[in-house]
């Protein structure tokens, strides 16, 4: 038995890339760390299926599934764990399956196509997998279908006050311009304040009477903590839950260090980096 687990540790390491490009199936779009595929799947006009070079794992969008390179085999060729094994090992002789180095390419610019409810069952199971209810999600967050040069994709998106977008799905974590705070207020004297999309998702899905006695501030970036002190003096009480590594206990004590009106709550999660990494280890709650 030990062998046998020993032997899955190993393959799991093989090249997703290369097993793809073995079954004939290629990149559409690709760089230092991601690949993006036509889905092998299914048939599809777009690619919605991706690689993390770095992770050696899979998403597919469309299926709302993915794994490591077993997984995928098991999928592709309808094999069993045991089969999937034996095709990987019998495999090693013809061809590597060593990450292959890959040029980066330059960035793409990001244009939004669609906003539309949350609905695809690609960014739904994301939702689960962070612990965010689907409905909670949906009060404050966008559908975003976008492209990036010529390809098209989606996001679960965040709008900011000047209109652009933060932009989440498994493995994509970026935002179109201009980029800026997102504030949601209530017409109240408290204020809530947070580095991410996410982070607020969380706090609202774990406490929702933040919403009837708060607004909420979602930096997006540490680097808008000045923008946000012309906004600090309009609230009596400010609740803080900022990440707890180094950069987001620096911006903690310059805002502690601003106002007396501001409180650290970052005891809530004190052996997680973030909210939404305390948040997933809580009981699952109903989508």
């Amino acid at each position: 038995m030990k062998r046998e687990k020993l032997k899955c540790e190993k393959a799991r390491d093989f090249s997703i890339l290369s097993v793809l490009e073995k079954s004939g199936h290629f990149p559409v779009r690709q760089s230092e760390k991601e690949a993006w595929f036509l889905s092998p799947l299914r048939s599809e006009t777009q690619a919605s299926f991706k690689v993390s070079l770095s992770l050696n794992r899979w998403y597919d969008f469309g299926e709302g599934k993915g794994g490591n390179v077993i997984d995928l085999v098991v999928l592709l060729k309808g094999y069993s764990v045991a089969e999937a094994l034996a095709f990987l090992n019998g495999e090693t002789s013809s061809f590597s399956f060593h990450q292959p180095p890959v040029k980066d390419t330059p960035p793409s610019k990001i244009t939004i196509q669609r906003v539309k409810e949350i609905q695809h069952p690609g960014l739904v199971n994301y939702l689960h997998q962070r612990n965010i209810p689907l409905a909670m999600a949906q009060k404050y967050c966008k559908e975003v279908h976008y492209t990036c040069g010529t390809k098209s994709f989606f996001a679960i998106g965040l709008q900011n006050r000047s209109d652009g977008w933060e932009l989440r799905n498994p493995f994509f974590k970026g935002s179109t311009s201009p980029k800026d705070i997102c504030l949601i207020e209530n017409n109240e004297n408290n204020l809530t304040i947070t580095e991410g999309m996410f982070d607020m998702l969380s706090l609202v899905t774990y406490n929702p009477m933040i919403l009837a006695r708060s607004d909420i501030l979602v930096l997006n970036s540490v680097a808008f903590l000045k923008k946000t002190i012309s906004i600090l003096d309009n609230y009596c009480c400010i609740e803080l839950y900022l990440d707890r590594d180094r950069t987001g206990r620096k911006a903690t004590q310059f805002l502690l260090n601003h106002t007396h009106q501001c409180i650290d709550m970052s005891g809530l999660y004190s052996e997680y980096k973030d909210v939404n990494q305390w948040w997933v280890t809580q009981k699952e709650i109903p989508g």
